[in-house]
């Protein structure tokens, strides 16, 4: 498939939109993985279904399925508030999605020249920004349809490529493989990237932020985020509708 038939913007947007889940210098990086795993794990909804998280291909198929019930279930609620959606990306995906490992890989090279406890106050800001993000393109969802590709043997691994094909009608079929990574002392798979006909999410980011945290620095790129985490969520057709509407009122007026 040609990527510039799209976009990158769009086809990230088509990607997430159907499955909503989230590689560098430091992709192996020991140190990397260390110090994510001092950074102390957020509470989530006790009351949420369990997806088998000891069979990687189980838990993105799972956690896909759980979110888009859930989706359709409380439709009318998110038209009204479509904010609605950050607590069900909170509650449904990030469970899956090692936001700790993907945020210390969002840092990158610049690991050293940052701080522990602005590592400690990056985190939760950057897993905010990311049920933020999703949460926003979620308003795109439009019922694509998702194949998932055989399961393959994963004993001994401890990371496993889960590949998946969105189903574009009238369009290329977009491949996308989702990086699932095992964390070896509670024997679970989570999420951490997302690649996209060759493109990495986590590499997008890291180009994106690398840059300023190198300028200036790590505490700003948190406050940045925090403040991009925060926008509510908004209907992109509604209100592209809603400024046509207005724009031909103050036509006629």
């Amino acid at each position: 498939m040609n990527i510039s038939k799209f976009g990158r913007g769009n086809i990230f947007i088509s990607l997430v939109v159907s499955l909503i889940i989230s590689h560098n210098a430091i992709a192996n990086s020991e140190e990397a993985t260390t110090l994510a795993s001092q950074v102390t794990e957020l509470p989530i909804n006790a009351t949420r279904s369990a997806v088998d998280q000891s069979n990687p291909y189980l838990m993105i198929k799972g956690a896909a399925e759980q979110t888009f019930q859930r989706f359709a279930r409380e439709q009318q609620a998110i038209q009204d508030n479509p904010n609605l959606l950050k607590d069900i990306v909170r509650e449904e995906l990030m469970p899956y999605i090692n936001y700790k490992y993907s945020a210390f890989k969002v840092i990158g090279t610049y690991l050293k020249k940052t701080t522990d406890e602005e590592r400690r106050a990056f985190v939760p800001v950057f897993r905010e920004y990311l049920v933020s993000s999703y949460a926003q393109v979620f308003t795109l969802y439009d019922n694509q349809v998702v194949n998932f590709s055989p399961e393959r043997t994963f004993e001994d691994k401890k990371i496993v490529a889960v590949n998946t094909s969105i189903i574009m009608p009238g369009r290329d079929n977009i491949d996308v493989a989702f990086k699932v990574r095992l964390n070896t002392k509670t024997k679970q798979w989570q999420a951490f990237d997302m690649v996209a006909e060759g493109i990495s999410l986590l590499d997008s980011k890291q180009a994106e932020l690398g840059s300023i945290i190198r300028q200036k620095g790590l505490p700003y790129v948190t406050e940045l985020l925090k403040t991009k985490s925060t926008r509510d969520i908004v209907f992109k057709n509604r209100a592209v509708k809603n400024e046509n509407t207005t724009e031909k009122k103050e036509q006629q007026g």
